[in-house]
């Protein structure tokens, strides 16, 4: 993009290649994700498991080639995070920028704070600022921003740091088998970023701008992702659990509770195979997700 010498406004347009969507990856039909609030008909389980996708990612040449998923990763890491977003941002000093690379994926999940991030990595916190745009650009991580609806006054504002592709994600956290996410104790982490990162590709492969948010406020009541249609807000919550504990909902429960534009209908998905409806909730498998 930078290297174009012409905007040609209005003779072109600009496409983003994304990762793979699960739906893509089964040969599936994609779904209205502004209608992630009903209950979908049944589809069959994929082939692979849950751990499998979140550990081997979704970068196409890994599937399609069949390539061995941490030779690949390696080198995309290195030629495309470490030397090309390198160059464009002009960063000198690799060692720190590795170092803020893998802090980031430390940090998954969890509110952005430049200051935490630039004091570990030994950097101030304007380069921090500018190395996040960089990798945001670079379609590394994606910034979740808060929703400001006035429900309160009192709201968090800093957005929360995910990647979009959880293969990359896992490669960064060194990672090594599918076996050990389940224990890791980032999973809950993971599986929110690989949930958030499917709806965003859901709205990017319709040509929109994805309108998704999380909900905080600061007596500690929160959404993981709110998806806003433009008539009402959809309330999701995000459990890497397989089975289903009564407490998942509360999140969802107070947010309908506040009213319009808030949705009667919440969403909660979940690390297991179930689908069904449990009052005013939809609680959709991982395969079902967007």
């Amino acid at each position: 993009m930078e290297k174009v010498s012409q905007t040609l406004a209005g003779r072109t347009a600009i496409v983003q290649l994304l990762p793979l969507s699960l739906y893509e990856l089964t040969n599936g039909t994609a779904s209205d994700p502004l209608k992630i609030d009903g209950l979908p008909g049944q589809r069959k389980k994929p082939a692979f498991n849950l751990e499998e996708i979140l550990f081997k990612g979704l970068y196409p040449r890994i599937h399609e080639k069949g390539l061995e998923r941490h030779d690949w990763l390696s080198a995309y890491y290195r030629t495309y995070v470490e030397r090309d977003v390198r160059d464009i941002a002009n960063i000198g000093n690799l060692e720190a920028f590795q170092r803020f690379v893998r802090l980031c994926a430390g940090r998954c999940g969890q509110l952005l704070n430049l200051s935490s991030l630039a004091s570990d990595c030994g950097i101030s916190h304007t380069t921090a600022g500018h190395w996040i745009s960089i990798l945001q650009a670079g379609f590394i991580i994606h910034l979740l921003p808060p929703h400001h609806t006035n429900f309160s006054k009192r709201m968090i504002k800093s957005p929360k740091l995910y990647f979009l592709d959880t293969g990359l994600l896992c490669y960064l956290l060194r990672i090594r088998e599918p076996e050990d996410i389940p224990t890791h104790p980032m999973k809950g982490a993971i599986f929110e970023s690989f949930v958030i990162s499917e709806a965003y590709k859901a709205f990017a492969h319709r040509g929109e701008v994805p309108p998704l948010y999380f909900w905080r406020d600061r007596t500690g009541h929160e959404v993981d992702m709110v998806v806003d249609t433009g008539k009402k807000l959809i309330p999701v919550e995000i459990k890497s659990s397989e089975s289903i504990d009564g407490s998942f909902f509360d999140g969802l429960k107070y947010y309908i509770s506040l009213g319009p534009p808030a949705s009667k209908t919440g969403v909660l998905i979940h690390g297991g195979d179930a689908l069904y409806k449990r009052g005013n909730f939809i609680v959709r498998p991982w395969f079902r997700c967007s």
